[in-house]
């Protein structure tokens, strides 16, 4: 029992004698280890800001054809090629669609890629090589003086990034649209591209809807440091013809008015068809669907809802004619 009581007694004596260097290795480990999460936070790369929709590239067959349509009825200023193989570019404000004639291998798609606009496009690709997504290529330096590299995304889909130059573009009092609003494509793997658009790149759901109640056939995911989104277009059959692939890989161009707009096509030479005519979508916008020769569609579309729309909630404000 005294032996108890002695130990009892020392551990007391122990304890109290070495409390305060016990406390200051406590305080040395604790100021260690939050020394070693600020390290770690410092090795893992932070995402730099997506601002946007810099630029969306097709393959054409019939180049005259997009011109007409591009120049001749949108009324968009035409600009230079910077991108190898580009052969038309078109100014939408300060965003551009180009176009490179179609490889023969590329029968079906005309979708060659879609570029988001970055303000780190070094960061960003350092960022995602820390995320197991490697670039396709090197940083290159295109003749306006953007930066920018490439990443397939999990559907396969060729990616831009680019830090943009300070181009100002021209200002042209024809254009129907100066603001290229989103873009959409195929995909089959929804969960596997969330994994990479959502999960990695930060982007959320602005919308969803589908042509029947109760079904999701169009996922708006909006990119995060800006009110541009990407559509995803799901719930597509396994084959399709071209007609079928353009309405899917499409791009989206915001106007004020439909009626203006509408009116400014037509003085320009465009006149309304069975397929070409404006209407209300599901969302709740007008739009007017338009096709160039090789049956991709330009989707014009009001920046605001005018009707209640289907399936969910705006998730966010609606953009603008100049965000």
């Amino acid at each position: 029992m005294r032996d108890v009581e002695w130990h009892f007694e020392y551990s007391e004596f122990y304890i109290e004698g070495c409390k305060g260097d016990f406390l200051k290795r406590a305080g040395v480990i604790t100021f260690l280890g939050i020394a070693s999460l600020a390290f770690a936070a410092q090795d893992r790369p932070v995402r730099p800001k997506i601002l946007g929709i810099d630029h969306v590239a097709f393959y054409t067959t019939a180049p005259e054809g997009v011109a007409h349509l591009y120049h001749d009825e949108l009324g968009l200023a035409a600009a230079k090629p910077i991108e190898p193989g580009e052969i038309l570019r078109y100014w939408v404000g300060r965003q551009w669609v180009g176009f490179s004639a179609a490889p023969e291998a590329n029968a079906i798609s005309r979708l060659d890629h879609v570029a988001f606009a970055t303000d780190d496009v070094a960061g960003l690709k350092r960022y995602l090589a820390a995320k197991g997504v490697m670039a396709t290529d090197d940083i290159q330096r295109r003749p306006d003086g953007s930066r920018s590299f490439r990443v397939k995304d999990p559907g396969g889909n060729i990616i831009e990034f680019v830090e943009r130059a300070k181009t100002i573009p021209p200002e042209d009092p024809e254009a129907v649209s100066r603001r290229l609003i989103h873009t959409g494509f195929l995909v089959r793997n929804r969960d596997k591209e969330d994994a990479f658009y959502r999960d990695i790149l930060g982007f959320h759901i602005y919308w969803y809807g589908g042509a029947q109640a109760g079904r999701t056939d169009w996922c708006a995911m909006r990119v995060p440091d800006g009110l541009d989104w990407l559509e995803y277009m799901l719930n597509v059959p396994v084959h399709l013809q071209r007609r079928q692939l353009g309405v899917m890989d499409h791009i989206s161009l915001g106007v004020e008015n439909m009626r203006q707009t509408s009116a400014k096509l037509e003085s320009h030479g465009w006149k309304p068809t069975d397929r070409e005519q404006a209407r209300i979508g599901r969302d709740g916008k007008w739009q007017l669907n338009l096709y160039d020769p090789d049956l991709t569609r330009v989707e014009l579309m009001e920046f605001r809802p005018v009707q209640k729309p289907c399936c969910s909630e705006f998730q966010g404000p609606q953009p603008g004619p100049e965000d």
